[in-house]
């Protein structure tokens, strides 16, 4: 007589905890993306030292637009880790996030250097443009942007912001300086800042090269650490706790943003963080093969919200945008494949708060190698330019140049976005240009006219 087991008829003889994935598992999948614990703890860390230059440079930065340098470390940390974790957690993806390079010079040097605007209604826009970008996000009006930007536009944007982000280096460095003659000149490269900020370079360009993991870091400490050695900079400890961010938490002006004159600001800051953010999460999805056989990326809405959502987060706590980082690619190459890459990284940020007094003793010009070099790597679009079709490079080279040369992202985004829309028109070939083109191409001009 055969007798059935016991296991397959009385369930509680089975014990609840076997047959259910652990929590880690639930939680990120790592199973069905072919990863586990200790690869994607790597990845983590390994992402976290190729992007954790920002939290030197960042706060360098955010003091010269006028905030408390050791409030601004702070909102540094928590909005790349509060960044990190809605990616990690929402979206299930080895991308990791910090205030972005670029739009944070623009916020400083530019908002409110040259427009004048104070930096709580310059974090009261970082704030609108997260909450537009989240709009766009959750209503899925976003792909219908993206797919209506030429694609030489999308590419000057980047190569844009590059040279802005040269020019900035160059002039904190004392390398570039004014001229009445010329308007900007050579600078004295006998200057203990200008050789140290080239040193800087020179070493983080060699170090990426050597495939160096933190190249940038570590070319920043070792220009620091030369820097205290000259007496250049005072010793101020390692560890601490963190700065209390009193100075910039809820400090944001959101009225203040509404201003008419703001409404260029806004669209740079949207823009460059939409493109940006899409271009990023596409290349490094590519290399982690997440996109699907028609070269998407699945949940692709929930990696945009999180990224708009920790922006808007960001500006709450003082930071100028948030954005996902191109570095998230060194995370994948070591094998990251899941959000749980992504967490491991916000949870450095979070330790990196008790480092505050070396991040104190960076100078401007040991961070101006940094920028120097990401300028280098964001240009490098200029060469997927369609240079055998003069309509497309005319405007996209307009576009990259205006913006070191009349010190604005924004001029330089509304000069391009003109210079397509007559150009192609005048050409004979406005069925080029789509509908959304010559809404802000129109926009733009009135803006130049009456604003």
């Amino acid at each position: 007589m055969n007798q059935t087991p016991a296991s397959a008829t009385d369930k509680s003889a089975v014990p609840q905890s076997i047959g259910k994935p652990p929590l880690l598992e639930r939680l990120f999948k790592l199973s069905e993306r072919q990863s586990s614990v200790r690869q994607e703890v790597i990845a983590g860390v390994t992402t976290f030292l190729t992007m954790a230059y920002i939290i030197f440079v960042n706060p360098n930065i955010m003091a010269a637009a006028g905030m408390d340098k050791g409030a601004v470390f702070t909102a540094t940390c928590l909005a790349a880790a509060v960044g990190c974790l809605i990616m990690g957690l929402y979206a299930n993806y080895p991308f990791a996030l910090a205030p972005g390079m670029g739009l944070n010079a623009f916020f400083s040097f530019v908002v409110v250097g040259e427009m004048g605007y104070s930096w709580q209604v310059a974090l009261g826009a970082v704030f609108i443009s997260g909450v537009v970008f989240l709009l766009l996000s959750i209503f899925k009006v976003r792909q219908w942007i993206i797919d209506s930007i030429p694609m030489s536009l999308r590419q000057a944007l980047a190569a844009g912001v590059g040279l802005f982000l040269a020019i900035i280096a160059l002039k904190s460095a004392g390398i570039v300086v004014a001229s009445p003659a010329t308007l900007v000149t050579l600078g004295d490269m006998t200057s203990s800042n200008a050789i140290l900020a080239a040193l800087s370079f020179f070493l983080i360009t060699a170090l990426a090269f050597r495939r160096m993991l933190g190249a940038v870091m570590i070319g920043i400490l070792v220009t620091t650490a030369i820097s205290l050695v000259l007496g250049k900079v005072e010793y101020a400890g390692l560890v601490s706790a963190p700065p209390s961010m009193a100075a910039t938490f809820m400090q944001l002006d959101i009225a203040g943003a509404f201003e008419v004159g703001m409404i260029s600001v806004i669209f740079a800051f949207l823009f460059v963080d939409l493109f940006d953010t899409a271009g990023t999460l596409l290349s490094t999805a590519d290399r982690a093969k997440l996109l699907d056989k028609a070269g998407k990326l699945p949940g692709m809405g929930k990696a945009l919200m999180a990224d708009s959502s920790a922006s808007a987060v960001g500006s709450l706590l003082g930071s100028s945008t948030t954005t996902t980082y191109v570095e998230s690619t060194a995370g994948v190459a070591a094998g990251g494949r899941t959000g749980l890459t992504a967490v491991v990284c916000a949870g450095l940020f979070l330790l990196a708060l008790f480092f505050s007094p070396l991040v104190g003793m960076v100078p401007a010009y040991a961070t101006a190698g940094a920028l120097m070099y990401v300028a280098v790597l964001m240009t490098s679009g200029l060469s997927s330019i369609d240079w055998d079709d003069i309509t497309e490079a005319a405007p996209a080279v307009i576009a990259a140049v205006m913006m070191p040369l009349s010190f604005s992202i924004a001029n330089g985004i509304a000069l391009g976005f003109i210079a397509y829309a007559v150009i192609k028109t005048l050409s004979g070939r406005s069925r080029d240009v789509s509908i959304s083109v010559y809404f802000l191409a129109a926009l733009f001009i009135a803006k130049f006219m009456f604003f």
